[in-house]
């Protein structure tokens, strides 16, 4: 019964990851990315996403739940898995341990970024290029945001693939070997645009 619902907990986890959480992070820095056109084109963006129908709906159920969930038992992973070497060899093992530390990072970064924009939101300030600009004025906390965007996008990436091996889409080594590097490609991609946007707010 227990292995039942640790199974189930873990399906559940991996799937939270893509869906919803993959996909808002990939909206997200989307939307940022608009601040490499200038201040007003990433105002027009974000003030698109404020007034989406249904938002707080959707910030509780579609992203914080989904989000905290996969956070908890994210940390409960990191904390009691073992290396698995002699299951997946060198490489995949480095990835292993990098999931686990890169999602430590990401939950970091996140709980300071929601604290930074939407907490402050809540008290009356204005999300916008500004408010970016002047957190990332500071040089370290352009360092902090560089090193929270690669970490959340290489915790995406390489948790597609594990997202993929554990729901059976890619079983046999060749395609699990393809699938890495569509992976790191998304990574790669995801990255590029990541520090591009965060850049433009400097």
């Amino acid at each position: 019964m227990a292995q039942n619902r640790e199974f189930f907990y873990r399906r559940l986890h991996s799937l939270l990851g893509v869906i919803p959480v993959g996909l808002f992070l990939t909206q997200h820095l989307v939307v940022n990315h608009f601040a490499t056109r200038g201040a007003e084109s990433f105002n027009k963006a974000a003030a698109f996403m404020e007034q989406l129908p249904f938002r707080y709906f959707l910030e509780v159920f579609v992203i914080f739940l989904p989000l905290l969930f996969h956070a908890i038992y994210g940390l409960y992973i990191a904390f009691t898995a073992q290396n698995n070497v002699s299951r997946y060899g060198y490489f995949r093992n480095w990835m292993f341990m990098l999931q686990r530390l890169t999602g430590i990072i990401t939950l970091i970064f996140v709980v300071w970024h929601v604290w930074e924009t939407r907490v402050q939101a809540a008290f009356g300030a204005e999300v916008n290029y500004d408010m970016m600009a002047n957190i990332v004025a500071n040089p370290f906390m352009l360092a902090f945001y560089i090193v929270g965007i690669v970490s959340a996008v290489f915790h995406f990436a390489n948790g597609l693939w594990s997202f993929f091996v554990s729901w059976g889409i890619t079983v046999t080594p060749r395609s699990q070997q393809i699938s890495t590097y569509v992976t790191m490609g998304i990574f790669v991609a995801l990255s590029i645009v990541g520090i591009r946007a965060i850049l433009a707010f400097v």
